[in-house]
């Protein structure tokens, strides 16, 4: 399963001791701070998601992937981190974790491909590598505050 390859590579990293930025398998991604997660428990919200993957670095963006026809999460997401550093830490640490019951599957992404929607007219393509920016708290303009 890809979850112990993973696991096997870090490993054999481990083992060799000369372990470094640019010669460890992660260089590779050092471009993305996205990640996928796979094996989610359907019931699983996009709070809870984030509460489990926060302890690794600032979330700034989480694409729980639903079914369009009944709005149910389809046990996998992708997460972006402000810091791609973040992005080694989650999958180290929680690649092969169980989350209720579940062995979840924690690997480096590219930024999910926008997809259209047969129903939605054609617009200009945003830039995937740009954050997001859905987790971050909106801005309150009131008696106090202004923007």
């Amino acid at each position: 399963s890809v979850v112990k390859e993973i696991q096997r590579i870090n490993q054999l990293e481990l083992e060799r001791g000369n372990w470094s930025d640019s010669s460890s398998w992660h260089a590779r991604y050092k471009d993305t701070a996205w990640i996928y997660v796979g094996n989610l428990d359907y019931e699983l919200t996009e709070g809870d998601v984030v509460c489990i993957f926060s302890q690794y670095g600032e979330i700034i963006h989480i694409e729980l992937v639903r079914d369009q026809k009944t709005g149910k999460p389809k046990g996998f997401a992708f997460i972006q981190y402000e810091d791609q550093r973040s992005t080694i830490l989650a999958v180290d640490n929680l690649n092969g974790a169980t989350v209720l019951g579940r062995t979840v599957r924690v690997d480096h992404t590219f930024p999910p491909k926008k997809r259209k929607r047969k129903d939605e007219e054609s617009e200009e393509d945003e830039d995937d590598n740009q954050p997001k920016m859905n987790v971050a708290p909106q801005m309150v303009e009131g008696k106090y505050f202004s923007i």
